[in-house]
């Protein structure tokens, strides 16, 4: 083998690949995989996957695509971090949540934690938790000046502050060494409540605190920008940025008008992000919004060391589901370390079984251990934006910064977030945004695992005690896994007042390797809506109807391959139609045979990318209702024989 020179890369043997070669490799695959015909750029863009907000992941980053340079982490734009050592030093700041509304079991809750390797507390208080008077007794046993305490009060807050700052003096905690945030979050509370009489008289009171934290706790931060209502009201990652940067903008002018200068006022904000278990887009979104609050602060005047954005990154309750909960554990760790390899300050990681209501213990630990072993044993914080340099998380970066600014422009043209929440428009262009997403939730092209996908109707169900409502009245909270939850939930109901669920029976025609793939994914769909299944195997259409009878259900679906349903779905569907059936379903797309299928007896048919929700709904409807019409027969027969 020839020895290059000193200097020269090895990889200066081989030729240079260009784009154009590797388009036409994918032009061969396309060909291969039975695709449309597509050459060049169009064969490039049958592989890309289309996002939220207009953007799109493509195949393939070269470093053509890389926007321009980031910076170095710790210096405006902050894209890379807003601290030049990240979190290599020790690590983001481990926060833990706490709503229990019981101040004594809280507290036992908050030392365990403290314990066990939580940084910081975060605490819900008011109707959404803990008495404000509580909050002593809460952080009883508790060292302010070693945890930062982070409140949550919503319109309480100025009542929360003033409890925390007695609780400083009595125990005699520095003004120097407090830290945390007094949660202060006028808009975010517009809109969860849809009120807007008190946000302006709030957001002076905000001021007021804001001035004295600047005055005499300088580590302790009075607003919190809290991104999560929009979140969990349906918003796009672009549109949870825009409402963010918004309100954040909002927050600097009133706090101007309370006196404080350019670079308190920035030192007086900390924002509140989801995370969620789409990694790249979390990681882009927390390297996004530092960006786009060092361009606000560029043209506010405030000095570079004061335009960092102080980020807590808080796991989506979007994403969480009640229905096989244990799953969330996996959720919460991607969407964990999405949130840390994106720069995160601090990180909370919601329990498992927050969707059921006020987490146990075991929840707890898990939540905290999840962190830990990304940070003790992962050594994820290690590395200073691990991320950085990729040309995909660079490019998404970029173009998500665009799309959240001209969003952000919207609103401010609007009259600013107060008002664009007043008007509706921030409701309505979030709404519009679930109602596109649900349909892809519906479709089952955004999968739910252990709901929409692959669920387990024998799971026995956690109960967990009611949290507090938080409030209310204003953007609404919504789940990616609610209407899947809403069909088991009804199931569960006719299990509890008849013993038995919903049920279909599987028409499976001919041999295992035939049917097996339509079968099961036929058996996955129907329990995916609460509705269990039985199957009978064979291509003898009297023993499948005699099966039927036999099963109880009054629904039936074929499944088989395209060659057997050609053969024998026409008898089959036929033969359990005769044999009561009240609807047969037929698993795939039967092309130039859907007339002749639907005149033997098939009123449906399912296949991948169907609307899920809607089958399973009809399918619930006709199965009930068909259980009651049984019912009323009975009885009127019964009455006739008396």
């Amino acid at each position: 083998m020839t020895v290059p020179p000193e200097g020269l890369p090895l990889a200066a043997e081989f030729p240079a690949a260009h784009r154009e070669q590797w388009q036409h490799l994918v032009e061969g695959v396309l060909r291969k995989s039975g695709a449309q015909p597509a050459d060049g750029a169009a064969a490039e863009e049958a592989l890309t996957t289309a996002l939220q907000d207009g953007l799109r992941a493509r195949p393939l980053y070269t470093a053509e695509d890389a926007p321009a340079t980031p910076g170095h982490p710790g210096f405006p734009p902050f894209v890379r971090g807003g601290r030049p050592q990240g979190s290599a030093v020790s690590g983001w700041d481990v926060r833990q949540r706490h709503a229990d509304p019981d101040p004594r079991r809280t507290n036992e809750a908050v030392l365990a934690d403290l314990e066990n390797g939580v940084g910081s507390l975060w605490l819900e208080l008011g109707g959404a938790g803990l008495p404000v008077a509580a909050l002593p007794e809460v952080l009883s046993g508790v060292y302010p000046d070693l945890a930062a305490v982070v409140l949550d009060a919503g319109a309480e807050f100025t009542d929360a502050a003033e409890r925390l700052f007695t609780l400083y003096r009595e125990r005699e905690v520095s003004p120097g060494a407090a830290a945390g945030s007094l949660g202060a979050d006028p808009l975010g509370l517009q809109a969860r409540t849809g009120r807007a009489e008190r946000t302006d008289a709030l957001l002076a009171e905000a001021g007021a605190l804001a001035a004295r934290c600047a005055d005499g706790y300088p580590g302790v931060r009075a607003l919190t920008v809290d991104a999560l209502p929009y979140h969990e009201a349906g918003a796009s990652p672009a549109q949870e940025l825009g409402c963010s940067l918004a309100s954040a903008v909002a927050y600097l002018r009133a706090l101007g008008a309370a006196g404080l200068s350019v670079d308190a006022a920035f030192g007086q904000l900390e924002f509140r992000y989801a995370a969620d278990a789409d990694q790249f887009l979390t990681i882009a979104k927390f390297r996004a919004a530092r960006r786009l609050w060092a361009r606000v602060a560029q043209v506010s005047g405030a000095a570079p060391e004061a335009s960092a954005q102080r980020q807590h990154a808080v796991t989506s309750t979007v994403m969480t589901t009640a229905r096989d909960p244990w799953v969330n554990m996996l959720r919460t760790t991607v969407a964990c370390l999405a949130a840390g390899v994106g720069g995160a300050d601090a990180v909370s990681v919601l329990p498992f079984d927050s969707a059921l209501g006020l987490p146990d213990a075991f929840a707890r630990r898990i939540a905290r251990n999840t962190q830990a072993i990304l940070l003790e044993e992962s050594h994820l914080a290690r590395v200073i934006d691990p991320a950085g340099g990729s040309w995909y998380v660079e490019r998404l970066t970029d173009e998500l910064a665009r799309a959240a600014w001209a969003w952000f422009q919207e609103i401010e043209r609007a009259g600013g977030q107060q008002a664009a929440l007043g008007s509706g428009l921030v409701g309505e262009r979030i709404a519009a945004t679930w109602a596109e997403r649900s349909v892809a939730l519906a479709r089952r092209r955004e999968p739910v695992t252990g709901v929409s996908e692959f669920p387990n109707l024998d799971e026995q169900p956690l109960v967990r005690e009611p949290a507090p409502a938080g409030p209310a009245g204003g953007l609404p909270r919504v789940r990616r896994a609610e209407a899947y939850e809403a069909l088991r939930d009804r199931s569960d109901a006719r299990l509890a007042a008849t013993g038995e669920r919903p049920r279909l029976f599987l028409a499976s025609i001919g041999t295992a390797s035939a049917h097996t793939a339509r079968t099961t994914f036929a058996a996955n769909l129907f329990q995916a809506g609460g509705i269990a299944t039985t199957a009978a195997e064979g291509t003898d259409a009297a023993a499948l109807a005699e099966a039927f009878t036999a099963s109880g259900a009054r629904v039936a679906c074929l499944c088989s391959s395209d060659r057997l349903y050609g053969e024998h779905a026409e008898t089959v569907a036929a033969a359990l139609k005769a044999a009561g059936a009240r609807r047969v379903l037929l698993a795939g797309r039967p092309g130039e045979q859907r007339e002749a299928y639907r005149r033997a007896g098939v009123d449906e048919f399912v296949f991948a990318g169907g609307d899920a929700v809607a089958v399973l709904t009809a399918l619930q409807d006709e199965i009930l209702s068909g259980a009651r019409d049984e019912i009323l027969d009975e009885t009127t027969e019964i009455g006739v024989a008396r």
